[in-house]
């Protein structure tokens, strides 16, 4: 069998939030895998897949996937050329540098770097590594769920998972894993902050909607369209998917307080779903009957991120604080 890129990461109790919500709380860390993310699952399997014989890979970021990617072209001795927009922090293109690819800055947001990479692809003839929208993307994330039923054991079902969408690939791959598990009955809470809201918008609207701008801090969830099967997804009858929005205010003080009650440091886009906990989001959906007292634990997706540092963080503080 070929060798897999990611780890498999450590599931915790977080006494904490497990005050907060009244019933027990695990965080799947994916913050420890090599690449800084969960990202690496889905994106290291497409490219065993896909970019085995490549002439190399060409991937469009804000960052996770970015990382993802030049970390398995390097494990697989291809290069990999990354396309970030002008909103990329420094730190996230020196990281992408560290790792041998080549980083170009296109457009203002991912959307406009994307449209870039699909045409790199296409006349250089690499292999494009989509960020969130494919289906083996969604099998590699899948296994993070595989690795929780076999932490939890089998007697033990999550109550609800908790997770980030950006572009919905995330969301796509534990839906995946739960269907793999047989645990489709198991609600799931998709948290997005105001301004990078597209899956939101969509269900809103019942159709996908393309945002005008991209106008959240939390960049790496920064997709103007959501995937279409995250849409499909949210209009099936057969899964439980409540979406929420928070300020990117309260996506901060998430990542603030989970600093400082975890001791581990993760991005905006991460903190989205924190906030879900630290906002008092999960409390009140139980209070409203959307989401049943739990009777299983609740699951934290802990996405990582690597576009954060405490320069980083400082300059979120100033800019979300003042």
């Amino acid at each position: 069998m070929a060798e897999v890129f990611h780890l498999k990461t450590p599931l915790l109790e977080s006494i904490n939030m497990s005050k907060r919500v009244g019933a027990t709380v695990y965080l799947k860390m994916e913050n420890a895998q090599p690449s800084g993310s969960f990202k690496i699952r889905g994106i290291g399997h497409l490219c065993q897949q896909l970019a085995r014989h490549s002439k190399g890979v060409i991937c469009s970021s804000g960052g996770n996937a970015g990382m993802a990617a030049a970390y398995a072209a390097q494990k697989m001795g291809v290069s990999a050329t990354i396309i970030v927009p002008s909103s990329t922090p420094p730190l996230v293109v020196q990281r992408l540098h560290d790792q041998g690819a080549t980083v170009r800055i296109v457009g203002k947001v991912w959307d406009d770097a994307n449209t870039e990479a699909l045409k790199l692809a296409e006349t250089e003839g690499l292999t494009y590594v989509p960020p969130f929208d494919h289906p083996l993307l969604w099998e590699g994330h899948a296994s993070m769920i595989a690795e929780v039923t076999a932490s939890l054991g089998p007697s033990v079902k999550p109550g609800a998972v908790v997770v980030s969408v950006g572009g919905g690939g995330l969301l796509c791959g534990v839906i995946q894993g739960l269907k793999d598990v047989g645990w489709t009955d198991v609600p799931i809470v998709a948290m997005e902050t105001v301004g990078a809201h597209c899956f939101n918008a969509a269900i809103k609207a019942g159709k996908l909607v393309t945002l005008d701008d991209i106008t959240s801090e939390a960049k790496c969830l920064g997709a103007k369209t959501a995937c279409k099967q995250a849409f499909d997804y949210s209009q099936s009858s057969k899964l439980t998917i409540i979406s929420e929005l928070v300020t990117d205010q309260q996506a901060l003080h998430a990542i603030q307080t989970f600093l400082d009650e975890e001791r581990v440091l993760v991005e905006m886009a991460c903190g989205a779903a924190l906030a879900a906990v630290y906002s008092g989001i999960i409390v009140r959906l139980q209070n409203e009957g959307r989401l049943p007292a739990l009777l299983g634990p609740l699951l934290m997706i802990v996405c990582g991120g690597s576009t954060i540092n405490m320069e980083q963080l400082t300059n979120l503080k100033h800019k979300l604080q003042s």
